[in-house]
Protein backbone atom coordinates (compact mmCIF):
# COMPACT_ATOMS: atom_id res chain seq x y z
CA UNK A 1 0.00 0.00 0.00
CA UNK A 2 1.23 3.10 -1.29
CA UNK A 3 0.82 6.08 1.70
CA UNK A 4 1.92 9.58 1.46
CA UNK A 5 1.06 11.56 4.51
CA UNK A 6 1.12 15.58 3.78
CA UNK A 7 0.30 18.06 6.67
CA UNK A 8 -1.55 21.40 6.14
CA UNK A 9 -2.01 23.86 8.35
CA UNK A 10 -5.32 26.12 7.79
CA UNK A 11 -5.07 29.29 9.88
CA UNK A 12 -8.03 31.34 10.26
CA UNK A 13 -6.49 34.25 8.32
CA UNK A 14 -6.24 32.16 4.92
CA UNK A 15 -9.51 31.84 4.13
CA UNK A 16 -11.93 33.62 1.32
CA UNK A 17 -15.88 35.00 2.32
CA UNK A 18 -17.85 33.60 -0.61
CA UNK A 19 -21.41 33.60 1.57
CA UNK A 20 -22.28 36.63 3.64
CA UNK A 21 -24.98 36.94 6.04
CA UNK A 22 -26.07 34.73 9.01
CA UNK A 23 -25.19 31.71 7.50
CA UNK A 24 -21.84 33.12 6.33
CA UNK A 25 -19.01 30.44 4.88
CA UNK A 26 -15.23 30.41 4.50
CA UNK A 27 -12.80 28.27 2.14
CA UNK A 28 -9.99 27.48 3.49
CA UNK A 29 -6.56 26.60 1.73
CA UNK A 30 -6.83 23.48 -0.51
CA UNK A 31 -6.03 19.95 0.13
CA UNK A 32 -3.91 18.41 -2.86
CA UNK A 33 -3.69 14.57 -4.09
CA UNK A 34 -0.90 13.75 -7.12
CA UNK A 35 -2.26 11.63 -9.69
CA UNK A 36 -2.63 7.97 -8.80
CA UNK A 37 1.30 7.57 -9.80
CA UNK A 38 0.99 3.24 -9.70
CA UNK A 39 0.20 4.26 -6.33
CA UNK A 40 -3.05 2.44 -4.52
CA UNK A 41 -4.00 5.07 -1.54
CA UNK A 42 -2.58 8.68 -0.94
CA UNK A 43 -3.50 10.31 2.57
CA UNK A 44 -3.13 13.55 3.72
CA UNK A 45 -4.08 15.52 6.79
CA UNK A 46 -5.26 19.19 7.55
CA UNK A 47 -5.32 20.87 10.69
CA UNK A 48 -6.38 24.22 12.19
CA UNK A 49 -8.25 26.75 14.56
CA UNK A 50 -11.55 27.76 14.53
CA UNK A 51 -12.05 30.71 16.65
CA UNK A 52 -15.11 31.77 18.56
CA UNK A 53 -17.63 33.40 16.49
CA UNK A 54 -16.90 31.42 13.39
CA UNK A 55 -19.05 31.14 10.30
CA UNK A 56 -21.94 28.29 10.59
CA UNK A 57 -20.03 26.19 7.44
CA UNK A 58 -16.41 26.05 6.76
CA UNK A 59 -14.87 24.81 3.90
CA UNK A 60 -12.26 22.44 2.93
CA UNK A 61 -11.33 22.31 -1.15
CA UNK A 62 -9.69 18.74 -1.82
CA UNK A 63 -8.31 18.60 -5.23
CA UNK A 64 -9.68 15.04 -6.43
CA UNK A 65 -7.27 13.00 -9.33
CA UNK A 66 -8.46 11.04 -12.03
CA UNK A 67 -9.17 7.49 -11.29
CA UNK A 68 -10.06 7.28 -7.44
CA UNK A 69 -12.35 4.57 -6.54
CA UNK A 70 -12.45 5.38 -2.87
CA UNK A 71 -12.44 8.94 -0.91
CA UNK A 72 -12.50 8.62 2.98
CA UNK A 73 -12.43 11.26 5.62
CA UNK A 74 -12.35 11.47 9.59
CA UNK A 75 -11.31 14.16 11.81
CA UNK A 76 -10.84 14.78 15.64
CA UNK A 77 -11.30 18.10 17.44
CA UNK A 78 -10.33 19.77 21.26
CA UNK A 79 -12.84 19.65 23.86
CA UNK A 80 -11.39 22.10 26.21
CA UNK A 81 -12.83 22.45 29.59
CA UNK A 82 -15.31 25.57 29.56
CA UNK A 83 -16.94 27.87 32.98
CA UNK A 84 -20.30 26.14 33.83
CA UNK A 85 -23.32 28.02 31.76
CA UNK A 86 -21.06 28.23 28.56
CA UNK A 87 -20.90 26.25 25.15
CA UNK A 88 -17.93 23.54 24.43
CA UNK A 89 -16.96 22.73 21.23
CA UNK A 90 -19.28 20.78 18.90
CA UNK A 91 -18.05 20.08 14.97
CA UNK A 92 -20.55 19.24 12.68
CA UNK A 93 -18.89 17.12 9.32
CA UNK A 94 -20.16 17.07 5.65
CA UNK A 95 -19.37 16.34 2.32
CA UNK A 96 -20.11 17.94 -1.25
CA UNK A 97 -18.54 16.51 -4.63
CA UNK A 98 -17.17 18.44 -7.57
CA UNK A 99 -20.76 19.84 -8.75
CA UNK A 100 -19.83 22.63 -5.81
CA UNK A 101 -21.34 24.22 -2.38
CA UNK A 102 -23.89 26.05 -4.03
CA UNK A 103 -27.09 26.51 -1.98
CA UNK A 104 -29.36 24.24 -3.17
CA UNK A 105 -27.04 22.96 -5.82
CA UNK A 106 -26.46 19.38 -6.95
CA UNK A 107 -23.41 18.92 -5.30
CA UNK A 108 -24.74 17.89 -1.98
CA UNK A 109 -23.06 13.96 -0.93
CA UNK A 110 -23.77 13.73 2.57
CA UNK A 111 -24.05 14.76 6.22
CA UNK A 112 -23.56 13.25 9.42
CA UNK A 113 -23.29 16.40 11.68
CA UNK A 114 -21.50 15.21 14.97
CA UNK A 115 -23.24 11.64 14.76
CA UNK A 116 -19.72 10.62 12.97
CA UNK A 117 -15.72 10.71 13.41
CA UNK A 118 -15.09 9.23 10.00
CA UNK A 119 -17.09 8.21 6.52
CA UNK A 120 -16.48 7.05 3.04
CA UNK A 121 -17.62 7.80 -0.30
CA UNK A 122 -17.35 5.65 -3.69
CA UNK A 123 -19.55 4.57 -6.12
CA UNK A 124 -21.18 0.92 -5.03
CA UNK A 125 -21.84 2.04 -1.45
CA UNK A 126 -21.39 4.83 1.35
CA UNK A 127 -21.64 5.63 5.37
CA UNK A 128 -25.06 5.79 6.55
CA UNK A 129 -25.44 9.70 5.79
CA UNK A 130 -24.04 10.27 2.45
CA UNK A 131 -24.69 9.38 -1.40
CA UNK A 132 -23.03 6.56 -3.06
CA UNK A 133 -21.89 7.30 -6.47
CA UNK A 134 -18.79 8.16 -8.70
CA UNK A 135 -15.41 10.00 -7.20
CA UNK A 136 -15.35 12.12 -10.35
CA UNK A 137 -12.21 14.26 -10.48
CA UNK A 138 -12.32 18.04 -9.84
CA UNK A 139 -12.42 20.20 -6.71
CA UNK A 140 -14.52 18.10 -3.63
CA UNK A 141 -15.14 20.27 -0.17
CA UNK A 142 -15.00 18.37 3.22
CA UNK A 143 -18.08 20.73 5.04
CA UNK A 144 -16.79 21.65 8.66
CA UNK A 145 -19.90 23.06 10.83
CA UNK A 146 -19.10 24.66 13.76
CA UNK A 147 -21.87 24.14 15.47
CA UNK A 148 -20.58 25.35 19.51
CA UNK A 149 -16.84 26.97 19.61
CA UNK A 150 -15.54 26.98 23.40
CA UNK A 151 -13.89 30.61 24.43
CA UNK A 152 -10.36 28.94 23.36
CA UNK A 153 -11.38 28.19 19.95
CA UNK A 154 -11.87 24.73 18.66
CA UNK A 155 -8.75 22.88 17.04
CA UNK A 156 -9.41 19.92 14.72
CA UNK A 157 -7.52 17.87 12.57
CA UNK A 158 -8.85 16.32 9.19
CA UNK A 159 -7.45 13.52 7.57
CA UNK A 160 -8.55 12.24 3.87
CA UNK A 161 -7.53 9.22 2.34
CA UNK A 162 -7.95 8.65 -1.67
CA UNK A 163 -8.53 4.82 -2.80
CA UNK A 164 -7.45 4.31 -6.52
CA UNK A 165 -8.61 1.77 -8.78
CA UNK A 166 -11.75 0.93 -10.72
CA UNK A 167 -15.10 2.36 -9.57
CA UNK A 168 -17.96 -0.44 -9.00
CA UNK A 169 -21.45 0.33 -10.24
CA UNK A 170 -23.67 2.58 -8.45
CA UNK A 171 -27.11 0.51 -7.05
CA UNK A 172 -30.50 2.19 -9.06
CA UNK A 173 -32.20 3.06 -5.77
CA UNK A 174 -35.49 1.36 -5.45
CA UNK A 175 -38.00 3.64 -2.96
CA UNK A 176 -41.05 2.32 -1.10
CA UNK A 177 -44.37 2.66 -2.69
CA UNK A 178 -46.87 5.60 -2.19
CA UNK A 179 -49.79 3.31 -1.02
CA UNK A 180 -50.40 0.76 0.71
CA UNK A 181 -53.94 -1.53 1.94
CA UNK A 182 -55.66 0.77 3.43
CA UNK A 183 -59.38 0.81 5.03
CA UNK A 184 -60.71 3.24 2.84
CA UNK A 185 -61.37 6.69 4.07
CA UNK A 186 -60.52 5.38 7.83
CA UNK A 187 -58.36 6.96 11.26
CA UNK A 188 -54.82 5.96 10.79
CA UNK A 189 -51.70 6.09 13.09
CA UNK A 190 -48.70 7.39 12.29
CA UNK A 191 -45.23 8.90 13.52
CA UNK A 192 -43.86 11.16 11.53
CA UNK A 193 -40.76 12.21 13.30
CA UNK A 194 -37.93 9.46 13.32
CA UNK A 195 -34.51 9.32 13.19
CA UNK A 196 -32.32 6.58 11.62
CA UNK A 197 -28.38 5.85 11.83
CA UNK A 198 -28.12 7.57 8.44
CA UNK A 199 -28.86 10.83 10.67
CA UNK A 200 -27.89 10.90 14.65
CA UNK A 201 -30.12 8.24 15.41
CA UNK A 202 -29.06 4.24 16.17
CA UNK A 203 -31.71 2.13 14.27
CA UNK A 204 -31.98 0.39 11.01
CA UNK A 205 -34.48 1.20 9.13
CA UNK A 206 -35.52 -2.21 9.89
CA UNK A 207 -35.39 -1.88 13.56
CA UNK A 208 -37.87 1.40 13.00
CA UNK A 209 -40.10 -0.71 10.70
CA UNK A 210 -40.96 -3.48 13.24
CA UNK A 211 -41.18 -0.82 16.41
CA UNK A 212 -43.69 1.49 14.58
CA UNK A 213 -46.00 -1.90 13.79
CA UNK A 214 -45.48 -3.00 17.48
CA UNK A 215 -47.00 0.39 18.03
CA UNK A 216 -49.89 0.01 15.68
CA UNK A 217 -49.11 2.45 13.14
CA UNK A 218 -50.22 2.82 9.44
CA UNK A 219 -47.50 4.86 8.43
CA UNK A 220 -44.32 6.34 9.10
CA UNK A 221 -41.83 9.11 7.64
CA UNK A 222 -38.19 9.15 7.43
CA UNK A 223 -36.59 12.07 8.95
CA UNK A 224 -33.18 12.34 8.95
CA UNK A 225 -30.88 15.17 9.96
CA UNK A 226 -29.79 17.13 6.74
CA UNK A 227 -29.58 14.13 4.06
CA UNK A 228 -31.90 11.87 2.31
CA UNK A 229 -29.34 9.30 2.29
CA UNK A 230 -31.78 6.17 3.96
CA UNK A 231 -34.57 7.14 1.45
CA UNK A 232 -33.32 3.73 -1.18
CA UNK A 233 -33.02 1.82 2.05
CA UNK A 234 -36.81 1.60 3.20
CA UNK A 235 -38.64 -0.03 0.21
CA UNK A 236 -38.16 -4.33 1.81
CA UNK A 237 -39.73 -2.18 5.15
CA UNK A 238 -43.00 -1.45 3.79
CA UNK A 239 -45.91 -3.62 3.15
CA UNK A 240 -49.72 -3.97 2.62
CA UNK A 241 -49.79 -3.09 6.72
CA UNK A 242 -47.54 0.03 6.87
CA UNK A 243 -46.73 3.00 4.22
CA UNK A 244 -43.30 4.76 4.79
CA UNK A 245 -42.83 8.19 3.30
CA UNK A 246 -39.69 9.58 2.75
CA UNK A 247 -38.55 13.00 3.71
CA UNK A 248 -36.20 15.03 5.79
CA UNK A 249 -35.77 16.88 9.03
CA UNK A 250 -34.42 20.54 7.39
CA UNK A 251 -31.93 21.19 10.31
CA UNK A 252 -30.73 25.08 10.42
CA UNK A 253 -29.35 27.17 12.92
CA UNK A 254 -32.65 28.42 13.71
CA UNK A 255 -35.09 25.89 14.16
CA UNK A 256 -36.16 22.24 12.49
CA UNK A 257 -38.40 21.64 10.10
CA UNK A 258 -40.33 18.06 8.94
CA UNK A 259 -40.63 17.92 4.54
CA UNK A 260 -43.08 15.36 4.92
CA UNK A 261 -43.86 13.48 2.13
CA UNK A 262 -41.46 14.46 0.10
CA UNK A 263 -40.38 12.84 -3.85
CA UNK A 264 -38.08 9.85 -3.00
CA UNK A 265 -34.65 11.49 -3.33
CA UNK A 266 -35.33 15.13 -2.76
CA UNK A 267 -32.96 16.72 -1.09
CA UNK A 268 -33.64 19.76 0.60
CA UNK A 269 -30.59 22.47 1.74
CA UNK A 270 -30.50 23.89 5.44
CA UNK A 271 -27.21 26.28 5.16
CA UNK A 272 -29.30 29.49 6.30
CA UNK A 273 -30.71 31.09 9.17
CA UNK A 274 -33.66 33.05 9.50
CA UNK A 275 -32.08 36.96 8.64
CA UNK A 276 -30.89 34.92 5.25
CA UNK A 277 -33.98 35.29 3.54
CA UNK A 278 -33.75 32.32 2.00
CA UNK A 279 -36.32 30.46 4.31
CA UNK A 280 -39.23 31.12 1.82
CA UNK A 281 -37.38 29.47 -1.40
CA UNK A 282 -37.12 26.17 0.67
CA UNK A 283 -40.63 26.18 1.60
CA UNK A 284 -41.91 25.90 -1.74
CA UNK A 285 -39.10 23.54 -2.69
CA UNK A 286 -40.61 21.31 -0.30
CA UNK A 287 -44.00 21.83 -1.64
CA UNK A 288 -43.17 21.65 -4.99
CA UNK A 289 -40.85 18.23 -4.32
CA UNK A 290 -44.60 16.78 -2.67
CA UNK A 291 -44.21 17.60 0.48
CA UNK A 292 -45.62 19.22 3.89
CA UNK A 293 -43.58 21.76 5.16
CA UNK A 294 -44.13 21.04 9.30
CA UNK A 295 -41.55 23.17 11.68
CA UNK A 296 -40.65 20.87 14.73
CA UNK A 297 -40.32 21.38 18.12
CA UNK A 298 -40.48 25.12 17.79
CA UNK A 299 -39.54 25.92 21.78
CA UNK A 300 -37.07 23.23 22.15
CA UNK A 301 -34.44 24.44 24.32
CA UNK A 302 -31.25 22.90 22.58
CA UNK A 303 -29.08 25.13 20.79
CA UNK A 304 -30.37 26.06 17.17
CA UNK A 305 -33.82 24.01 17.83
CA UNK A 306 -35.90 27.20 18.65
CA UNK A 307 -38.19 27.80 15.71
CA UNK A 308 -37.37 31.46 14.20
CA UNK A 309 -38.59 31.44 10.44
CA UNK A 310 -42.20 32.04 11.77
CA UNK A 311 -45.47 30.09 10.06
CA UNK A 312 -46.28 31.77 7.49
CA UNK A 313 -45.02 29.23 4.96
CA UNK A 314 -45.90 26.23 7.54
CA UNK A 315 -48.81 23.67 6.42
CA UNK A 316 -48.99 22.34 9.89
CA UNK A 317 -47.03 22.48 13.53
CA UNK A 318 -45.56 19.65 15.41
CA UNK A 319 -47.04 20.74 19.12
CA UNK A 320 -46.04 17.76 20.75
CA UNK A 321 -42.39 15.90 20.50
CA UNK A 322 -41.69 12.56 21.86
CA UNK A 323 -42.58 12.62 26.10
CA UNK A 324 -44.24 15.48 27.16
CA UNK A 325 -42.03 18.39 28.19
CA UNK A 326 -42.60 22.31 29.41
CA UNK A 327 -41.21 23.36 26.09
CA UNK A 328 -44.05 21.70 24.54
CA UNK A 329 -46.66 22.97 27.12
CA UNK A 330 -45.03 26.42 25.33
CA UNK A 331 -45.98 25.14 21.76
CA UNK A 332 -49.32 24.20 22.96
CA UNK A 333 -50.19 27.48 24.43
CA UNK A 334 -48.43 29.42 21.01
CA UNK A 335 -50.55 27.38 18.45
CA UNK A 336 -53.69 28.06 20.80
CA UNK A 337 -52.69 31.67 19.97
CA UNK A 338 -52.01 31.15 16.26
CA UNK A 339 -55.64 29.73 16.13
CA UNK A 340 -57.63 32.45 18.01
CA UNK A 341 -55.53 34.93 15.37
CA UNK A 342 -56.23 32.75 12.62
CA UNK A 343 -60.38 33.28 13.87
CA UNK A 344 -59.82 36.96 14.39
CA UNK A 345 -58.31 37.90 10.83
CA UNK A 346 -60.44 35.38 9.29
CA UNK A 347 -57.88 33.73 7.37
CA UNK A 348 -56.71 29.96 7.34
CA UNK A 349 -55.47 27.98 10.48
CA UNK A 350 -52.54 25.92 11.23
CA UNK A 351 -53.45 22.26 12.03
CA UNK A 352 -51.54 20.49 14.98
CA UNK A 353 -49.19 17.30 15.15
CA UNK A 354 -47.39 15.20 17.27
CA UNK A 355 -44.55 13.16 16.55
CA UNK A 356 -41.66 10.71 18.46
CA UNK A 357 -38.76 12.23 17.26
CA UNK A 358 -37.39 8.69 17.74
CA UNK A 359 -33.65 8.27 17.89
CA UNK A 360 -32.86 4.92 19.94
CA UNK A 361 -33.31 2.87 23.04
CA UNK A 362 -35.24 4.18 25.16
CA UNK A 363 -37.43 6.66 22.91
CA UNK A 364 -40.31 5.12 21.93
CA UNK A 365 -41.79 4.52 18.20
CA UNK A 366 -45.46 6.04 18.03
CA UNK A 367 -45.38 8.10 21.56
CA UNK A 368 -46.89 10.12 20.38
CA UNK A 369 -48.77 9.74 16.95
CA UNK A 370 -50.68 11.70 14.65
CA UNK A 371 -54.25 9.59 14.53
CA UNK A 372 -55.78 11.39 11.02
CA UNK A 373 -58.79 11.09 9.02
CA UNK A 374 -57.76 10.03 5.28
CA UNK A 375 -59.59 8.38 2.09
CA UNK A 376 -57.18 6.07 2.04
CA UNK A 377 -53.58 4.96 3.32
CA UNK A 378 -51.65 6.84 0.14
CA UNK A 379 -48.91 9.17 0.92
CA UNK A 380 -51.53 12.07 -0.38
CA UNK A 381 -54.19 11.10 0.91
CA UNK A 382 -52.77 11.07 4.82
CA UNK A 383 -50.91 14.25 3.76
CA UNK A 384 -54.43 16.06 3.08
CA UNK A 385 -55.60 14.69 5.80
CA UNK A 386 -52.78 16.48 7.88
CA UNK A 387 -52.99 19.63 5.99
CA UNK A 388 -56.54 19.96 6.74
CA UNK A 389 -56.30 19.11 10.23
CA UNK A 390 -58.41 16.11 10.27
CA UNK A 391 -56.14 14.72 12.81
CA UNK A 392 -55.86 14.20 16.78
CA UNK A 393 -52.78 13.14 18.60
CA UNK A 394 -52.25 10.18 20.97
CA UNK A 395 -50.04 9.25 22.99
CA UNK A 396 -50.14 5.44 22.07
CA UNK A 397 -52.43 3.19 19.59
CA UNK A 398 -54.20 2.46 23.15
CA UNK A 399 -56.31 6.05 23.03
CA UNK A 400 -58.96 6.66 20.51
CA UNK A 401 -61.14 9.57 20.03
CA UNK A 402 -64.55 10.81 18.39
CA UNK A 403 -64.87 14.46 18.89
CA UNK A 404 -68.29 16.31 17.50
CA UNK A 405 -70.02 19.51 17.21
CA UNK A 406 -73.67 18.89 17.02
CA UNK A 407 -76.02 21.82 16.94
CA UNK A 408 -79.45 23.23 15.00
CA UNK A 409 -81.49 20.76 13.01
CA UNK A 410 -78.40 18.36 13.62
CA UNK A 411 -75.72 19.72 11.70
CA UNK A 412 -72.54 17.96 12.57
CA UNK A 413 -68.95 18.69 12.36
CA UNK A 414 -65.88 16.74 13.59
CA UNK A 415 -62.17 17.87 13.83
CA UNK A 416 -61.29 19.49 11.46
CA UNK A 417 -64.43 20.82 10.41
CA UNK A 418 -66.25 24.32 10.49
CA UNK A 419 -69.87 24.57 11.45
CA UNK A 420 -71.79 27.49 10.84
CA UNK A 421 -75.32 28.43 12.81
CA UNK A 422 -76.90 31.96 13.75
CA UNK A 423 -74.52 32.62 16.86
CA UNK A 424 -76.86 32.55 19.76
CA UNK A 425 -78.06 28.46 18.68
CA UNK A 426 -76.81 26.29 21.39
CA UNK A 427 -74.47 23.75 20.22
CA UNK A 428 -73.57 20.32 21.72
CA UNK A 429 -69.37 19.29 22.26
CA UNK A 430 -69.15 15.65 22.82
CA UNK A 431 -66.07 13.60 23.10
CA UNK A 432 -66.38 9.49 23.48
CA UNK A 433 -62.55 8.18 24.96
CA UNK A 434 -61.33 4.77 25.69
CA UNK A 435 -57.78 3.88 26.50
CA UNK A 436 -57.50 6.77 28.97
CA UNK A 437 -57.78 5.51 32.75
CA UNK A 438 -58.29 8.92 35.02
CA UNK A 439 -57.79 11.42 32.34
CA UNK A 440 -59.86 14.42 32.36
CA UNK A 441 -61.05 16.42 30.02
CA UNK A 442 -60.78 19.94 29.14
CA UNK A 443 -62.39 21.64 26.30
CA UNK A 444 -60.50 24.64 24.75
CA UNK A 445 -61.62 27.73 23.21
CA UNK A 446 -60.48 30.63 21.84
CA UNK A 447 -61.56 32.24 25.41
CA UNK A 448 -58.96 29.19 27.07
CA UNK A 449 -60.05 26.41 29.03
CA UNK A 450 -63.60 26.79 29.63
CA UNK A 451 -64.81 22.99 30.51
CA UNK A 452 -63.13 20.73 32.84
CA UNK A 453 -64.15 16.96 33.74
CA UNK A 454 -63.70 14.76 36.34
CA UNK A 455 -61.95 12.09 35.92
CA UNK A 456 -62.55 8.94 33.55
CA UNK A 457 -63.27 5.70 35.59
CA UNK A 458 -60.01 2.96 35.53
CA UNK A 459 -61.68 1.51 32.67
CA UNK A 460 -60.25 4.43 30.68
CA UNK A 461 -63.74 4.66 28.52
CA UNK A 462 -66.37 7.37 28.59
CA UNK A 463 -68.38 9.82 26.91
CA UNK A 464 -68.27 13.97 27.98
CA UNK A 465 -70.74 16.17 26.26
CA UNK A 466 -70.35 19.93 26.83
CA UNK A 467 -73.11 22.83 25.41
CA UNK A 468 -72.29 26.10 24.54
CA UNK A 469 -72.83 28.56 21.35
CA UNK A 470 -71.28 30.02 18.71
CA UNK A 471 -71.17 33.67 20.26
CA UNK A 472 -69.32 32.20 23.49
CA UNK A 473 -66.75 29.81 21.20
CA UNK A 474 -65.21 30.39 18.21
CA UNK A 475 -63.90 27.20 18.17
CA UNK A 476 -63.25 24.00 20.67
CA UNK A 477 -60.97 21.55 20.98
CA UNK A 478 -60.31 18.52 23.40
CA UNK A 479 -57.35 17.46 25.70
CA UNK A 480 -57.37 14.46 27.33
CA UNK A 481 -55.05 14.90 30.12
CA UNK A 482 -53.44 12.14 33.02
CA UNK A 483 -53.67 13.36 36.19
CA UNK A 484 -51.33 16.13 37.74
CA UNK A 485 -49.01 15.13 40.77
CA UNK A 486 -49.86 18.25 42.55
CA UNK A 487 -51.44 21.93 42.34
CA UNK A 488 -53.13 23.47 39.35
CA UNK A 489 -51.27 22.91 36.76
CA UNK A 490 -52.24 20.21 34.67
CA UNK A 491 -51.03 16.59 33.92
CA UNK A 492 -49.45 15.83 31.09
CA UNK A 493 -51.82 14.84 27.71
CA UNK A 494 -53.23 11.29 26.58
CA UNK A 495 -54.43 12.97 23.40
CA UNK A 496 -55.13 16.64 22.03
CA UNK A 497 -57.67 17.17 19.28
CA UNK A 498 -57.77 19.85 16.41
CA UNK A 499 -60.44 22.07 16.88
CA UNK A 500 -63.79 21.99 15.56
CA UNK A 501 -64.95 25.88 14.37
CA UNK A 502 -68.24 27.19 15.05
CA UNK A 503 -68.96 29.92 12.69
CA UNK A 504 -71.95 32.62 13.39
CA UNK A 505 -73.86 32.90 10.51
Amino acid sequence: MGEDTHDQAHGIGRRALFVTGAAAALTLGSVSFAAADGQRQETRTAHGTLPPGSPDFVYVPVEVPAGVREIKVSYTYDKPPVPAGTQGNALDIGLFDERGTELGGRGFRGWSGGARTEFFVRADDATPGYLPGPVREGTWHVALGPYTVAPQGLAYELTITLTYGEAGETPRPVYPPSRAKGRGRAWYRGDCHLHSWHSDGRRTPAEIAALARAAGLDFIHSSDHNTNSSHPHWADQAGDDLLIMLGEEVTTRNGHVLALGTTPGTFVDWRYRARDNRWARFARDIRRAGGLVVPAHPHATCVGCGWKFGFAEADAVEVWNGPFTPDDEVTLADWDNLLVASVRQGRGWLPAMGNSDAHRDPDTVGMPQTVVLADDLTREAIQEGIRAGRSYVAESKNVTLAFSVTGGRGQQAGIGERLTLAADTPVTVRLEVSGAARCSVRFVTDQGVLFTSDPLPVSGTGTVEWRTTPAYAAYVRAELRHEAAAGPVPGPPAALTNPVFLTAA
